[in-house]
C-alpha cells in the first residue's frame, strides 16, 4: 500500500509540475499531505513536515544570503574590471573572444544565477560575434559548461535542491566534487580554445575594439563602488576559502559575509533596502522551494513511503550491482535530468535512488554527488528557463542550439564523471 502510494505521489508531482498544472510549490506542500491522508495519517503530519522544514531550514538560510550576496557584489562592480580586462585582450581574435567569452561565463556564475549569466555575457560578448562573423552558438555552449559547473557549488539552485531532497548538508556534496569542478572547468576551456581555433582559421584575426558594457543591460552605474574594488574582492576571497576549508557553517559564514557587504557598499539604509529588495526576485523561489520541500521530504520519510518506495528497485537490482550505484546514477543523471524538470528530479527521482544505494551499502552523499553530474545536459533541457532567454538573446532556434550544444555537453558530463570517480567523489 505504502509503495503504491509513494510512487503514485511522486508520478503524481512530475506530471502535475511538468504539464504546469500546478507550481512545483504548490505540489511539494499540497501532494504529501493529500498522500500522507491516503495513507492513513492525520494529526502527525503536522509534526512530520515541521522536521521535514526544520531540517532543511540551513539551506534554505544558505542559499538566501548566498544569492544575495553576489548580487550586491555584482552591484557594486566587482567582476566589471575583469570583465573589461578580457573583453580588450581578446579583441578581433576568434581564439582570444571564445576563451574570454568562458572566462566571464566562470565569473558571473558564481551567484548562482543562470539568467544573471546569459544577460551579463551575452551582452558583453554578442556585438564582437557578429561584427567578427563568428558562431553566436559557441556563446551557448560556453556559457551552458561554465554555468552548469559553477551550479555545483553549495550556493547553487541543484546542490540547494538535492540537499534538500536528501537532508544533506550542502558543504559534504560540495567539497568532493572540487576536482571535478576543475577538470570541468578545464574541460570548458579546452572547448573554448577549439571552438576559438576553428572560427581564427575560418574567419582570420582582424583589428576590433570590444563593444558592449560588461555591466549587462538595465545596469545603473550608480550602484558602483570602485573605490571599494580591493576591499569587494578580499571579502569574497575569506567568504570562498572559508566556504573551502568550512571555517564555519556555510549559513553563517553568508549571513556575515552580506551584512558586512551591503554596510561597506551602500551605508545608507534605503540603498541597502532597495538592493536587497532588487535581488529578493532572484532568491525567494528557490527559498521557498527548498522549505516547500522540507514539508514533502519530512512526510514522504516521515509515513515509511519513502522506504517502500526503496524496495521496489532494491529488489531488482542484481547482487553485486548495487555497488555501482554511484556511478549508474550519474550516467543515468544525464538523460533524467534532460527529460525532467529540475525539480521533478531531485525531488521525485534522486531520494528513491539514494534510498536503494543505501541498502546496498552506498553513501546518500554519494548519490547526491552523482545526481548533478548530469548538469550540463540538464542546461540544455527545453524545460530549462534560461535556454529559452539564451535562444532568444542569440536570435536563434532552441532545436538550434540544442544540435549544436548537446553533444560538447554530453562530453563534459562523461570528463566530470570520470574525474568524479577518480577523485573518489563517488564510487
Amino acid at each position: 500500500m505504502l509503495t503504491v502510494l509513494g510512487y503514485t505521489m511522486v508520478v503524481a508531482f512530475m506530471v502535475l509540475i511538468m504539464t504546469r498544472r500546478l507550481s512545483a510549490l504548490v505540489a511539494l506542500i499540497l501532494l504529501p499531505i493529500l498522500f500522507g491522508l491516503l495513507a492513513g495519517h492525520g494529526a502527525d503530519l503536522g509534526p512530520m513536515a515541521l522536521e521535514g522544514v526544520t531540517q532543511l531550514a540551513p539551506t534554505a538560510i544558505l542559499l538566501l544570503f548566498a544569492i544575495l550576496y553576489f548580487g550586491i557584489m555584482i552591484d557594486a562592480g566587482l567582476f566589471d574590471p575583469l570583465v573589461t580586462r578580457v573583453m580588450r585582450f581578446a579583441g578581433g581574435d576568434p581564439l582570444k573572444v571564445a576563451m574570454g567569452t568562458a572566462v566571464v561565463a566562470t565569473i558571473v556564475s558564481l551567484d548562482g544565477d543562470g539568467t544573471t549569466t546569459a544577460l551579463v555575457t551575452i551582452t558583453a560578448f554578442l556585438p564582437v560575434y557578429r561584427r567578427l562573423g563568428m558562431n553566436p552558438l559557441i556563446i551557448a555552449v560556453l556559457l551552458g559548461s561554465a554555468n552548469s559547473i559553477l551550479n555545483l557549488f553549495p550556493w547553487g539552485g541543484p546542490v540547494g535542491r538535492v540537499a534538500a531532497a536528501l537532508r544533506v548538508d550542502p558543504s559534504d556534496i560540495f567539497l568532493p566534487l572540487l576536482p571535478t569542478i576543475a577538470a570541468g572547468l578545464a574541460t570548458t576551456m579546452a572547448f573554448a580554445w577549439y571552438l576559438g581555433s576553428q572560427e581564427r582559421r575560418r574567419l582570420g584575426v582582424v583589428a576590433l575594439e570590444p563593444q558592449g558594457s560588461p555591466s549587462g543591460p538595465d545596469q545603473d552605474d550608480s550602484l558602483k563602488r570602485p573605490r571599494m574594488l580591493p576591499v569587494n574582492l578580499a571579502l569574497t576571497l575569506a567568504v570562498v576559502g572559508g566556504a573551502v576549508v568550512h571555517a564555519m557553517p556555510l549559513p553563517l559564514l553568508f549571513m556575515i559575509a552580506l551584512a558586512l557587504a551591503v554596510m561597506i557598499n551602500y551605508p545608507r539604509l534605503t540603498d541597502q533596502r532597495a538592493r536587497l529588495a532588487s535581488h529578493a526576485e532572484n532568491a525567494l523561489p528557490i527559498v521557498l522551494l527548498i522549505l516547500a520541500a522540507g514539508i514533502f521530504t519530512g512526510i514522504l520519510s516521515g509515513t515509511g513511503m519513502l522506504d517502500a518506495m526503496a524496495q521496489l528497485p532494491l529488489r531488482a537490482i542484481p547482487e553485486g550491482a548495487g555497488a555501482w550505484m554511484g556511478p549508474l546514477t550519474a550516467l543515468a543523471a544525464a538523460p533524467l535530468s534532460f527529460i525532467l524538470s529540475t525539480d521533478a528530479y531531485f525531488f521525485g527521482v534522486v531520494p528513491i535512488i539514494a534510498r536503494t544505494a543505501a541498502e546496498h551499502g552506498v553513501p546518500v552523499v554519494d548519490i547526491a554527488r552523482a545526481s548533478l553530474l548530469g548538469a550540463p545536459i540538464h542546461a540544455m533541457s527545453p524545460l530549462v528557463p534560461a535556454v529559452y532567454l539564451v535562444a532568444g538573446l542569440l536570435d536563434r532556434d532552441v532545436g538550434e542550439l540544442q544540435r549544436f550544444g548537446l553533444k560538447w555537453a554530453a562530453l563534459l558530463t562523461l570528463v566530470m564523471i570520470a574525474a568524479a570517480i577518480l577523485s573518489g567523489a563517488i564510487y
